[in-house]
């Protein structure tokens, strides 16, 4: 069954007609990375609608669905549902604006628009198992990251800045094979690396600090993600002690993975073990995201998600530790479920390195 099929399955009887245009669900039901065009998708199929820019590498792209040139769009779309007797479409709720939620209703003249968010759902749900060919990019993507990494700890020293440091990240991986970076580069240093989103800036590195490099790239449309904690010079006592608490922690959490095991469960061993040590509160975002076309898919784990883990998800496991002023430590990996537990798709080195 094609995914476009996969997706009829799902549509509800009341609904004849759903519309696709956000990108990323888009890329997923066609194979088309394009940055515009309406996939129409009604029980007899789907009509990829996209305009000049991309039609031709459309035909020959496209898998599982017609492709036409874009004309006049509404006119197009109301015609094909005129041709099948339908009079109800839905868009996305998770992408569609208002604005273009009100000219569907205006230009689609006897066409009622509906609100309910199956479409999104659905969507979401099919894209959080992966089959092997996405692994397969994923890992490829990660083995990009892996040796971008490895490069990198041969590049690293004091006085370069942060800002150098992902430059050469990015480069190096666009160098090797990525098709992108799945995120801007994050490299925080010093004082800066109790942020956990910090932007690389012009501090330059020096002895006495923590390094946080998170990174991620694209290969065929799939992201990577990955974060390593590096120490410039001799780390503090205290530097270590928090290292090795995120890093016993990050086990912890690999230690309850496996299907069927609810996310907040797997958040909540990596969470109580940092909370249960004198660093209690200073790990505040969730222990990690799903990922895939996007670097943020879901579900996640964090406190709150119910939802249970199950083969072919993809997610990340970032505890970390942050104190606010003085540096902050964080180790991220991929991991896949599979089987009756996991396989973990990072292969750097999780010991803590020393860069003189």
């Amino acid at each position: 069954m094609t995914r476009i099929e996969r997706l009829i399955s799902k549509m509800p009887e009341q609904t004849g007609a759903a519309i696709v245009t956000d990108r990323f669900n888009r890329f997923y039901l066609t194979g088309l990375p394009s940055s515009a065009g309406a996939l129409l998708v009604t029980r007899e199929g789907g009509v990829l609608i996209i305009d000049s820019r991309y039609h031709e590498l459309a035909q020959s792209t496209v898998r599982d669905c017609e492709v036409i040139l874009q004309d006049q769009l509404y006119e197009q779309i109301a015609s094909i549902l005129k041709s099948q007797g339908l009079s109800a479409l839905t868009p996305e709720a998770a992408s569609c604006t208002l604005k273009t939620r009100d000219a569907y209703r205006e230009k689609l003249e006897g066409v009622a628009i509906l609100e309910d968010s199956w479409l999104s759902d659905a969507l979401s749900e099919l894209r959080q198992c992966k089959s092997q060919d996405e692994l397969s990019k994923i890992r490829a993507a990660g083995k990009i990251t892996d040796r971008t990494f490895e490069h990198l700890l041969g590049f690293i020293k004091p006085g370069l800045t942060e800002r150098e440091v992902a430059l050469e990240a990015e480069f190096y991986g666009r160098s090797h094979g990525a098709q992108g970076v799945a995120f801007p580069v994050i490299v925080a240093s010093g004082e800066n690396s109790s942020r956990p989103h910090a932007t690389p800036g012009e501090r330059k590195l020096r002895h006495g600090d923590f390094l946080i490099i998170d990174m991620g790239f694209v290969v065929e449309g799939y992201c990577s993600d990955m974060t390593r904690t590096v120490a410039i010079g001799h780390p503090s006592d205290e530097q270590r002690e928090v290292y090795r608490i995120v890093q016993v922690a990050q086990q912890a959490a690999f230690e309850k993975i496996k299907p069927g095991i609810p996310c907040k469960d797997v958040d909540a061993a990596a969470r109580g073990l940092i909370d249960a040590s004198q660093f209690a509160g200073l790990f505040g975002h969730g222990l990690g995201h799903s990922l895939g076309i996007e670097v943020h898919e879901p579900p996640a784990f964090n406190k709150i998600s119910e939802a249970m883990l199950s083969p072919g998800m993809v997610l990340s496991v970032e505890p970390g530790i942050y104190i606010p002023g003085k540096f902050g430590v964080r180790i991220e990996d991929l991991v896949a479920i599979i089987g009756d537990g996991f396989e973990n798709l990072t292969a750097s080195p999780k010991e803590l390195v020393v860069i003189s």
